[in-house]
Parts: C-alpha cells; structure tokens; sequence
C-alpha cells in the first residue's frame, strides 16, 4: 500500500497541509468569481426594478468592466498561487535567507546578526515581489482601466509613483521590523505582550501620520475653500458634535477616475478628506472639454439649466452632505473603535498563540530551516501559513460585520434627513465607479464588506420589496 500523508514526519504532513489549504482557498475562490463571471454574462439587460435608477448603456458598461476586471483576477490570481507554490516547493524561503546572509558575509557580519540578516531578507523579498507584480499592475492600469475610462496615469507617471511607494514602504517597515524582532528577542516569557503592545503603538502612529505626512508624498491635498458646501459641512459636524478641524481635497483624479471620501484623526482632531473627483465642482474631468453623450431635451431652458454640463462626473452639495452624514454615522456609531478593538484583540490572540508555537522546530523544518530558527521566519510561517486557516473565517465575519455597519450608517443619513440624497448619491457613484448592480448571492455575501446597491435602496426606502 502507498504511503499515506499521516504516515510521514510530521514536518512533512504540515508543509502538505498548508499547500492543500492553500489551494483550497484558491479553488473555492475561483468557483465564487465563476458564479460572479456567470452573472455578468447571463444578466445583458437591465433588470425591471433598476430601469428608473439605471440607463441600458450605463449598465452595459458596468458589465463588460466587471467582466474584464473578474477574468483579470482569475488569471493573476491563478499566476500569485502557482508562484507561491513554487516557491515553498523549490525551498524559495530558505534560498533568500542564505542569500541574505551571504550578503551579510560579504559585509563582513556573520550569522550572529540575525536582526540585521532578516532585514537584508525582507528587503530582497519586497524587491521579488515588487518585481513579479509589475506586469500585473500595469496592465491592470493601462489595459484594464484606461480600457474603461479610468486610468489617467501616464506611464512615467506610474512607474516613478511605484518607486516611490516601494521605498517609502521600506523606510517604513524595516525600522518597524528591527524593532519588533529586537523586542521578541529580549522580552523574555511576556515577549507577545510587549510585542501587541508595540504593534498597536505603531499602528496608531500611523493612522494619525498618514494624512499629514504620508499620503502628501504621493498626493496634492488642499482645504476645502471657502463657502456653501465647507459651511455646510462644518455645520452637520457641530449637530452631532463631531470634532472636525479641517476639510481637504485630494488631487486623486491625476491617477484615477473613480472617487472616494474619509476621515480620520484621534479624539478632539479629526479631519475628513474629499477626493476632487467626488466633488461635482471640483473635479478636473467635468472640465476636461470630453464629448458628453446627448441627452433628451427637456422643457426647463433656464440660464442656469443651460449653464451645467450634462453628465456631470460626482456628486452636488446637498449629495455630499449624504455621503458625509453616512460616513460621520460610522463616528457616531463607535463603529471605528469597534474596528480597532476587534483588530487589537485579534492581534493579541495571534501574538499569544505565537509565542506557543515559535518553540517548535518541525515548523522550520518544514518550510527547509533544518539548522536555524530566525524570529522573523517564524513570523511568517505561523501568521502567513499556520493561521491562514483563521484569517479566512475571520476575514468572512468581519465582511458580514462591515456590511451590518453599512446598514447601521446608512440608516443614520436617513435619521438626519438626507435618504433622499444618500440614494441619488449611491445611484451616481455606482454609475461613475461603473458598479454593477447585480451580483451572485454566494460571492456578494461571502466579498462584499458593503452592501450591494440595490439592498441599500431598499433599505433606504428609494426601492419598495416586492
């Protein structure tokens, strides 16, 4: 009889076990975006509830765009696991970290130095896959979305914005990663505390830096000028006693079309940030002179009719107000500190587990790391391999979790008064975003963190249930 997985060495059995549930994860999402693919090409015409809200082009457009971006994701997705599989089956692993640590010879430091040689490990790495995923990115941006009217990058543009964000990146996580290295290693039995403690400490740190000194290298960010809408805002915020102390637009329409709104900041300074192709006013493609499709003559010919663009890109005032009354009922819910005590005690259950497994060497020995068991490497065995596991169930509990929170602040626009307008502005960003609108039960409930277009219409009251 052949041998059987259970009757080889137990290293052996968990290097097969983490390959299989790798390619069951793969496999089981590769049916989803099947399902999702199905739906685009069986779904050509507008569904009957949707004629008020959507026009027949609109809506062709938005199909073919998810189809194109769905069978993207099969074909990258399928090249990300067949690479990752390769890698663990070729001893990828261990192969970079001996190559990092002949560079530390060649520097004239020996393997005493760990810290040092998985920092040389890590940016190695980094540069792999910086490499491996260029051709990807960029014909997901020039083929896919300058296909559909998205992409307003140039590649010079693109390629000196990906080295940037790659060493802007490095400055970032090699310091973080030195010091988290160097605090397991001299934390003694309560090392996983001050670990969680000292990730929490950077992940506050830069959720308040990002704003203000991060996202300003890559992007333009200027205040909201003066009048009705910064007004307006200001005003909503004090009704709900939202501590807001300045309002930006950011200059995302020399990368992208598509538009998005946040804010962020801690306790009594929080800033909410507006991209220029959210604003209907601002953005630079309502004035870029391209030809609108014709529209129906209609009976108002007032000079102010007249002087307004047809097909305007974004949303008018009273719409962002909308938006805004949404996103500030996440505040006011708590469903931000929800977010982060989630993550936290997350985070502390992994450091916790971490500190039981690191001691097994039949870990290393499984991913080729029969001689040395580097911190860093431990790292990413247990939390990218041996929890994968765990972070697909709770990846899908805190999409279904999202989606409650969705509703919750949907709710809270209409409990301000702003239904109306939440609905016009989720119809117009699902159009300029070219969203579809119908989806594959199985893939929206186990994807979508946010809830599908029409189940919030519904939900608002713009669409009655039949």
């Amino acid at each position: 009889m052949g041998e059987g997985i259970f009757d080889l060495p137990v290293e052996k059995q968990i290097f097969y076990a983490v390959l299989g549930f790798s390619w069951t994860v793969y496999l089981w999402e590769a049916y989803l975006s099947y399902r999702q693919r199905r739906t685009y090409r069986s779904t050509t015409q507008v569904p009957e509830e949707l004629w008020k809200i959507m026009d027949s082009e609109t809506f062709e457009k938005s199909r073919l765009y998810q189809l194109d971006k769905s069978n993207f994701s099969f074909w990258s997705g399928l090249y990300s696991e067949t690479e990752g599989t390769l890698i663990l089956l070729l001893g990828g692993i261990p192969f970079l970290w001996d190559a990092a640590g002949s560079v530390m010879i060649r520097t004239g430091l020996g393997s005493e130095y760990e810290i040092t040689q998985s920092l040389v490990f890590l940016t190695l790495a980094t540069l792999f896959s910086a490499f491996t995923g260029l051709p990807w990115s960029v014909y997901n941006t020039f083929i896919i979305e300058e296909k559909h009217g998205f992409n307003q990058q140039t590649l010079g543009f693109f390629l000196k914005d990906t080295v940037k964000k790659f060493i802007v990146t490095q400055c970032i996580l090699l310091p973080v990663t030195s010091l988290l290295l160097y605090i397991i290693k001299i934390g003694g039995d309560y090392f996983f505390i001050y670990a969680w403690l000292f990730t929490l400490a950077v992940s506050l740190v830069l959720v308040t830096i990002y704003a203000d000194y991060i996202a300003p290298l890559f992007d333009k960010f200027a205040p909201l000028p003066e009048g009705e809408l910064k007004t307006d805002i200001e005003d909503m915020s004090k009704s709900i006693s939202f501590p807001l102390t300045k309002v930006y637009v950011v200059e995302g329409s020399k990368r992208s079309s598509h538009s998005n709104a946040y804010f962020y900041g801690f306790f009594k300074n929080k800033r909410i940030v507006l991209f220029d192709t959210l604003l209907e006013d601002y953005s630079p493609l309502n004035k870029s002179g391209e030809p609108q499709p014709e529209q129906p003559e209609r009976e108002d010919t007032s000079d102010e009719s007249k002087a307004k663009p047809k097909n305007k890109k974004g949303c008018n005032n009273s719409e962002i107000l909308a938006v805004l009354g949404h996103e500030l009922g996440h505040w006011k819910l708590g469903h931000m500190v929800k977010n982060i005590v989630i993550s936290q005690m997350n985070s502390f259950l992994c450091f916790s587990l971490f500190a039981v497994l690191i001691g097994r060497k039949e870990l290393f020995v499984a991913f080729g790391f029969n001689d040395s068991q580097p911190t860093l490497i431990g790292l990413m065995i247990i939390f990218q391999f041996i929890f994968s596991p765990y972070n697909e169930v709770l990846s899908f509990c805190l999409t279904v979790l999202s989606r409650r929170f969705e509703f919750q602040a949907d709710a809270f626009a209409r409990g301000m008064g702003k239904a109306s307008e939440l609905c016009s502005a989720l119809i117009k960003l699902n159009k300029d975003n070219l969203g579809f609108p119908v989806a594959d039960w199985l893939f929206s409930m186990w994807h979508y963190s946010h809830p599908p277009l029409l189940e919030r219409l519904r939900a608002l009251g713009s669409i009655k249930q039949d």
